[in-house]
């Protein structure tokens, strides 16, 4: 966060040139005032200008690329950059550079950890929450292409077999991306998820086994 203090002859005229000087609008803006203005004593004597503190209050991706570059430096991956594109309904975060796989991790499992601090940290302030997703050069998507192939390899089974099938611990992510294409694209298959986290797997079965 960033702050000025700023004195005018009002209120108003000290606020406007602080948040000129931090370019930010009022919305963003935390304003406080230190001294309100007096009138001189018959015009000449005395008399004190207006006096205000106006903090930058950051916004949770600004939030998030702080925390997620003091991450980054801890874990000596200097050579990682981010990059910010806002979409719809999130905010994605994507790195490029080296050693990224010391980010995504075992099928994504560092990369889904960082994702749900980084969420935390970013969203600490009041305000409207703000989701924020993070991928690695679209490991993401990679991933989600390589479930959705494994979910039909797997309905065939289940198809040809009648018999339910379960597969492997998975984070609520993947599950979802298997709940979702099963549901979408198999009407006489059924799915569930069983188990505890972080050991939690999707069961495949017949409709008619359920």
């Amino acid at each position: 966060m960033k702050k000025v203090t700023v004195t005018a002859k009002t209120v108003d005229s000290a606020v406007a040139e602080a948040l000129r000087q931090l370019g930010a609008d009022r919305e963003r803006a935390k304003i406080s005032v230190l001294e309100e203005p007096s009138r001189r004593f018959l015009g000449l004597f005395g008399g004190r200008d207006a006096k205000v503190e106006v903090e930058l209050i950051s916004s949770p991706s600004e939030e998030a690329l702080r925390f997620l570059r003091e991450v980054l430096d801890h874990m000596g991956l200097d050579g990682v950059e981010m990059e910010k594109s806002e979409e719809s309904d999130h905010v994605r975060i994507q790195f490029t550079g080296e050693d990224l796989g010391l980010l995504i991790g075992r099928r994504g499992q560092t990369l889904d950890a960082l994702q749900y601090l980084t969420n935390v940290a970013a969203n600490r302030a009041t305000g409207p929450y703000t989701r924020l997703i993070l991928d690695a050069e679209g490991y993401r998507e990679r991933r989600r292409q390589s479930l959705i192939e494994l979910a039909d390899r797997i309905a065939r089974k289940v198809k040809r077999t009648k018999q339910a099938i379960s597969l492997e611990p998975m984070s609520p992510m993947e599950r979802k991306v298997i709940h979702n294409h099963i549901q979408k694209q198999y009407t006489d298959l059924t799915t569930q998820s069983e188990g505890e986290e972080p050991r939690r797997n999707v069961v495949v079965a017949p409709r008619d086994k359920r």
